[in-house]
């Protein structure tokens, strides 16, 4: 039976690439409430997606939704199905996964089983050891809270270790553990439906195998699943954000590219790290293949290969980057006193990333204006040239994770000069309102 709906139509424009991911228009499609996309399958599409799926025993939630958002899916959900729900599966440890429960544990009958993999209660105590880091990175990316940390959540009444299978009389979900962005993550196959729910292992992006600000990430492991995942031939895969892919020759190939993509990156990584490259020259010599490069499925959206470079590194070197200098370096400010000495003072230093910034260098811009930042905290001139570059360098990047760190930097040196509430700044650098930048860089 073909299913056919507003997510479905867009899910293939996109595809075709003739709609880009980030022009589907959401809320509107959540306007329409849960749509059935495959026999007894529904989906609410959100920054967490949430899929409902119908069987003889009653429904099974994958993956709960977003605190902010979890009324309005509760009401959703109801609307499509009044049968009881009998399963709610926790793809991973992420807050934008986890809530959405009060409401089905208020209705009456017996409580809905909550099931995740054996190592989320694990990572939600370590949310709460770094609860004031996971904000300050919030503010950095967001420039909002994006959740109180530690955040409220269900904790889980089933766990399990490697496989589990779930049954809802004509439908079972078969759940794997896999690691990918973090070490708990699970994904799930429905055979009778030929369905696929992939979690975060799959979302319409550069995998998120590489965020400076987490833990860390699985690259290896990750391709693995992903191959295992394609072995299946499922007829659809509803990620954990985007649109579904339908069709077995689609789902086969997005999985399997986004796989090389990332054992490319980490054979070319451990090559140079079995050679005895340092780190630095290993950031900027490995590359992703550039016919999967271009592929809509991995657009450099979040993450980047630079940053999954490092994780690599991490992963399978340790932290430290093979320049004996930073082994054990002198205090950040230390050393830039020292550089603006030789410089002639910070202004100096300053100067020079303007020049760097000319010239369009403005990874050197960036360096040279922290180092004269670092050397005088309170020079005002230094912080407008601070703000100048990191402004400019937020105009130059695609991924949010970098965006967000260079507008942060650039809303706390303008609001130095300005007066500005910090956050009104970033704001206006993260959405491109930079009315004070030269016109000439904008």
């Amino acid at each position: 039976m073909t299913m056919e709906s507003p997510i479905l139509s867009y899910a293939d424009e996109v595809w075709r690439g003739s709609v880009r991911p980030e022009d589907v228009p959401y809320a509107e499609l959540r306007r329409d409430g849960m749509q059935e996309i495959a026999y007894g399958v529904a989906m609410w599409p959100a920054c967490g997606n949430v899929y409902v799926v119908r069987g003889e025993d009653g429904l099974g939630l994958f993956d709960t939704g977003d605190a902010h958002e979890a009324e309005q899916s509760y009401r959703a959900i109801r609307k499509w199905s009044a049968e009881p729900l009998k399963y709610a599966i926790f793809s991973r440890s992420r807050a934008d996964r986890l809530a959405g429960m009060e409401e089905f544990d208020a209705e009456p009958g017996p409580r809905p089983l909550v099931v995740a993999q054996e190592g989320l209660a694990r990572r939600l105590t370590q949310h709460g050891r770094t609860a004031g880091y996971n904000a300050v990175v919030d503010l950095r990316e967001q420039g909002f809270p994006r959740m109180v940390w530690p955040p409220p959540q269900r904790l889980p009444d089933l766990t399990y270790r490697d496989r589990l299978s779930l049954s809802l009389g004509d439908v079972t979900f078969q759940l794997t553990h896999a690691r990918g962005d973090t070490d708990d993550a699970t994904w799930a196959f429905l055979p009778e439906r030929g369905v696929l729910l992939t979690g975060d292992l799959f979302a319409w992006t550069v995998p998120g195998a590489g965020d400076p600000q987490r833990i860390q990430r699985y690259p290896d492991d990750w391709a693995v699943a992903l191959r295992t995942m394609a072995a299946l031939d499922a007829d659809l895969l509803l990620p954990g954000r985007g649109l579904p892919i339908r069709g077995a020759a689609r789902v086969r190939r997005a999985l399997t590219d986004t796989a090389d993509y990332l054992d490319s990156l980490v054979e070319q990584t451990l090559d140079l790290m079995n050679a005895g490259a340092r780190l630095d020259e290993i950031l900027h010599s490995v590359k992703p293949p550039p016919a999967l490069a271009g592929r809509p499925y991995l657009r450099e959206r979040h993450d980047e290969p630079e940053f999954i470079v490092r994780n690599i590194w991490r992963l399978h070197g340790g932290w430290h980057d093979g320049n004996p200098a930073n082994l054990k370096p002198a205090p950040d400010a230390v050393f830039a006193r020292a550089v603006a000495e030789l410089s002639a003072g910070a202004a100096s230093v300053a100067g020079r990333a303007v020049a760097a910034a000319a010239d369009g260098d403005l990874r050197l811009a960036c360096q040279l204006a922290e180092l004269a930042a670092q050397a005088e905290p309170e020079n005002r001139r230094v912080h407008e040239i601070r703000a100048l570059v990191y402004a400019m360098r937020v105009q130059q990047e695609r991924g949010s994770i970098a965006r967000g760190v260079y507008a942060w930097a650039a809303a706390e040196s303008r609001s130095k000069t300005t007066g500005m509430d910090l956050l009104d700044v970033y704001h206006d650098v993260a959405e491109g309102r930079m009315w004070w930048l030269p016109s000439k860089t904008k």
